[in-house]
């Protein structure tokens, strides 16, 4: 893997800002993994009652983690990034209700499936500590024309 001072801060790789953007920093990334960092914000819109981070969410980690992976793909390879849709999940599986503020959480993805068209599907994991705490696959689509996508996602 690519060790941290190779990758750019996580606001170059992604369109979200403010409390919509869910990672603080990518750790690591190769050719078919990436991995990244989040500690819930107890002030954030998604904060419960005790300012924790319910673990539903964790499906949004998993995603940007992804996106980060593929982002960081296209700038090694001199490409800019593209946006992309997350098209499903599958067995998604938390093992508490909700992910502690403040706690660091490191999300793992690893690519199970490419193509030429722009699908994928991830293998997702996120841990607290040593602790697996959630895990789920993605299905990702990277379309050369998103717009052109979205438009006929619409009609």
């Amino acid at each position: 893997m690519t060790p941290a001072p190779a990758i750019p801060p996580v606001e170059d790789l992604l369109p979200h800002r403010g409390t919509m953007l869910l990672l603080d920093r990518v750790l690591a990334y190769d050719a078919d993994t990436a991995s990244a960092e989040y500690a819930p914000r107890g002030d954030a819109w998604y904060a419960d009652a005790n300012g924790d981070m319910p673990a539903w969410i964790g499906i949004e980690l998993m995603a940007q983690t992804v996106a980060a992976h593929v982002g960081l793909l296209k700038r090694s390879a001199g490409a800019p990034p593209k946006q992309g849709a997350l098209l499903g999940t599958q067995r998604y599986s938390a093992q508490r209700p909700a992910f502690a503020a403040g706690a660091p959480l490191r999300i793992r993805t690893r690519s199970i499936y490419r193509d030429a068209s722009g699908l994928g599907a991830y293998e997702c994991s996120i841990a607290s500590g040593d602790e697996e705490v959630a895990s789920a696959t993605l299905k990702v689509y990277e379309p050369d024309d998103f717009q052109t996508f979205l438009q006929a996602s619409l009609s």
